[in-house]
């Protein structure tokens, strides 16, 4: 099979780019929906009993993360489209089921309705799993400018949900009528973004050259996309005779060479994870913007995240040095006592600094590592890699989040 990259300009187009930043604003969008209205779940379930922004988030990891693991052990295996387009309407179905609960509910307080959304959030952690680590790979055989304008679709889902909470918090007296309307976009988002991943992302002309590249390469992952796009490869069919010239390195090989860049992601996330968002809901006390304060912290930080994940696209400030991602990676352990002391001795514009530059950190790291690690292998392994960045991602995120019940210790409010 020959592959005609006559007519692939190396630069993506706008519209591809925009593709794939809407793809990764619907990955994330039901969930940061639930995390930007926390303050009306605080409303229906106190927090001395509920604590709602972390038992909700401590639900949502352990699901994405066992998931993970399952597909990480059988990616080389599984239909990259079946699973993607699963993923989206898993998201899509739970998004729906979260907002008739609503509805069926009248917005009510209670165990059992509480329960109805944990089993809810529980299916958003699957759905993660599902997509999450499904674009990544496939992306990340790729040019890395996909890479990061997924990742920036992913950030952008904070930041619009936030802009939205601080819109319908003015203009709505009820805050059930802005989840509604949360729900309701976050829905419509799902449902693009199915169309979206079904019939015009493998029918961009240079999704479907890396995929032929890939597919030469030897990978299995992508038949079902090209077969999408109405092209018929050889490839598959060609891997027994030519097993040799397409061997791949194993998941345990990959792991090994690029330990370092799995330990960033790791930590990254512990990091922002044991800070955002419960410590932001619920231990940095009382100040003149009253129940508008973790909203507007929220907001500072899903702002400024976004902002970080276009910082690389500048060749020269973007971080490609191994040991230089590992010290900003652990230098960012210095916000732990930086927050501590803010929360109790500092005020609202300290603290609304220093969220801001957590968002930054967070957001210009993940992209130069997701970005900078697939480099230099073949479609498959590049697949596969991707994957076990995720899966380290949401291990990280899963860890930062149990941590994060670490903050309540010794605070009266608990």
């Amino acid at each position: 099979m020959t592959i005609d990259d006559s007519s692939i300009i190396s630069t993506p187009t706008r519209l591809e780019m925009v593709v794939c930043w809407i793809l990764g604003l619907g990955s994330l969008v039901s969930w940061n929906s639930m995390l930007t209205i926390g303050d009306y779940y605080y409303q229906l379930f106190p927090m001395k009993k509920y604590h709602p922004s972390r038992v909700l988030t401590l639900v949502y990891q352990p699901f994405a993360l066992a998931t993970m693991v399952i597909l990480v052990y059988n990616e080389a295996r599984i239909n990259t489209r079946k699973r993607n387009l699963t993923g989206f309407t898993l998201f899509f179905l739970s998004t729906f089921a979260l907002l008739v609960l609503d509805l069926a509910t009248s917005g009510a307080g209670g165990l059992g309705n509480y329960i109805g959304i944990c089993a809810i959030v529980a299916a958003f952690g699957v759905a993660d799993a599902f997509v999450e680590g499904g674009m990544v790979g496939d992306l990340s055989f790729m040019c890395p400018e996909f890479i990061q304008s997924y990742l920036a679709g992913l950030a952008a889902s904070g930041a619009l949900t936030s802009a939205l909470r601080l819109v319908t918090k003015a203009a709505f007296e009820r805050a059930s009528n802005g989840l509604l309307l949360f729900l309701a976009i976050s829905t419509f988002f799902e449902f693009l973004c199915i169309l979206l991943y079904a019939f015009v992302f493998p029918k961009l002309p240079i999704v479907k050259y890396y995929r032929t590249k890939a597919a030469a390469e030897g990978s299995k992952t992508v038949a079902a996309d090209l077969a999408a796009a109405g092209i018929q490869t050889e490839a598959t069919e060609r891997v027994d005779a030519n097993a040799k010239q397409l061997e791949r390195l194993s998941n345990k090989q990959l792991f090994f060479q690029n330990i370092d860049y799995l330990l960033d992601l790791f930590l990254i996330y512990v990091l922002t994870l044991s800070i955002f968002p419960g410590f932001l809901y619920e231990n940095t006390g009382s100040h003149k913007l009253g129940s508008w304060y973790a909203l507007v912290l929220i907001a500072v930080y899903n702002m400024f995240d976004l902002i970080a994940r276009y910082i690389p696209l500048i060749e020269k400030i973007k971080l490609k040095s191994r040991n230089g991602l590992m010290i900003a990676t652990l230098s960012r352990f210095l916000f732990i006592p930086c927050f501590y002391f803010t929360a109790k001795y500092g005020d609202q514009g300290w603290m609304i600094m220093l969220v801001s530059v957590l968002g930054l950190t967070n957001g210009y790291l993940t992209v130069c590592v997701l970005t900078v690690a697939p480099q230099g292998y073949k479609g498959p392994e590049q697949n596969a890699l991707g994957n076990l960045l995720v899966l380290c991602l949401l291990a990280g995120l899963f860890s930062g989040v149990a941590l994060d019940w670490l903050w309540i210790i010794g605070n009266d409010k608990f």
